[in-house]
C-alpha cells in the first residue's frame, strides 16, 4: 500500500499525513515555505514540484525511506468530527469546485434524487445536512450507494495507513488549536526559512465553494444525527479526545495519548 496521502518537504525535515478537511492546504503551504521561503502560487494540492507527495512517483522512494526509518519528524492534523462532516457537506455537496462543476460529477444529483438533499437557492440547510448524513453513514457502514469519499471517511482510517506500513507519529495537532500545534511542530524541525505562523496568509482551499453556514454547529445535530455521527466516527472521538455528547464543544477535551494512538492505529 505504501504511504498514500503523505507529503514531505524536499529537505526531508518533516513528513505529514494529509487528513482531508483538516487544514491540509495551510499545512502544505507552511511546509513549502519552510523549504523555499515563499508560498506556492496557487492551491498546494495542485503543486507537482517543491514538495514530496506520495502521488508523485519520484517522491515515493524518499517518503518510504524516511517514514519507515522513523528519523524524520512526522505529524498529522485532526478536527472535531462534527465540524468536519459539516464542512464536507457545505464544500463538497453544496459547493461548486475549482473546475466550475459539482464535486465528482453525478454524485450530487444522485444524493438529491435518492436522499432528498437540496443544495440550490434558499434551502433548509439543517434538513438537507441531516439527509446527507444518512448518505455518508450508508457509504461508510455499507459502502452503498458508493464507497466512502476521503472527505468524510474517518480520520483514524486516513492516519492509520502510515502506522500500518511502518511509520510513527511524533505529533498530532488539531485544527481547533492550530497555531500552537504548528508552532510546536516547527520547533522540532530544522527549517531553511522561518515561518511566521501568526502573520502568514490564511489558506482555505474550500472557502467560497458553497453557501455560508446559517446556524451554529449544534443546531444541525439532533439526537438522531448525533447518534449517527458517533456510530460513524466513534474511533475518531475516542482516539483524538473529542466530546461526542456536545456538538458545540469544538476543542478536544484532552491531549491525545500518542502510545495509545500508535497501538490502536496499527491494529
Amino acid at each position: 500500500m505504501g504511504f498514500p496521502g503523505t507529503w514531505m518537504t524536499e529537505s526531508e525535515s518533516v513528513a505529514y499525513r494529509v487528513v482531508p478537511k483538516c487544514a491540509c492546504s495551510t499545512i502544505g503551504q507552511i511546509m513549502f515555505y519552510s523549504d523555499h521561503g515563499r508560498f506556492f502560487d496557487g492551491d498546494i494540492h495542485d503543486s507537482t514540484e517543491g514538495l514530496h507527495k506520495w502521488s508523485q512517483e519520484y517522491s515515493q522512494g524518499p517518503i518510504t525511506e524516511r517514514v519507515q526509518a522513523q528519523d524524520t519528524y512526522t505529524f498529522t492534523c485532526v478536527r472535531n468530527p462534527y465540524t468536519r462532516i459539516l464542512s464536507s457537506f457545505f464544500d463538497k455537496i453544496c459547493g461548486i469546485q475549482r473546475n466550475g462543476k459539482r464535486y465528482r460529477g453525478n454524485l450530487v444529483p444522485n444524493i438529491i434524487r435518492k436522499y432528498g438533499v437540496e443544495v440550490e437557492g434558499d434551502f433548509d440547510q439543517i434538513e438537507s445536512f441531516r439527509r446527507f448524513l444518512l448518505f455518508a453513514r450508508d457509504t461508510i457502514k455499507w459502502r452503498r450507494p458508493m464507497d466512502p469519499d476521503i472527505h468524510w471517511s474517518a480520520m483514524a482510517g486516513h492516519a492509520s495507513t502510515l502506522v500500518v506500513n511502518g511509520g510513527k507519529y511524533n505529533k498530532i495537532i488539531t485544527t481547533e488549536n492550530f497555531k500552537e500545534g504548528m508552532k510546536d511542530v516547527l520547533k522540532n524541525i530544522e527549517v531553511k526559512h522561518e515561518v511566521d505562523i501568526d502573520n502568514m496568509p490564511r489558506f482555505n482551499e474550500s472557502e467560497g465553494h458553497g453557501p455560508k453556514r446559517a446556524h451554529p454547529v449544534e443546531d444541525y445535530f439532533d439526537d438522531l444525527s448525533m447518534h449517527l455521527v458517533y456510530e460513524i466516527y466513534k474511533r475518531d472521538f475516542v482516539l483524538f479526545k473529542y466530546d461526542h455528547t456536545d456538538p458545540s464543544r469544538k476543542e478536544a477535551i484532552g491531549e491525545p495519548d500518542m502510545e495509545e494512538i500508535y497501538a490502536k492505529l496499527g491494529e
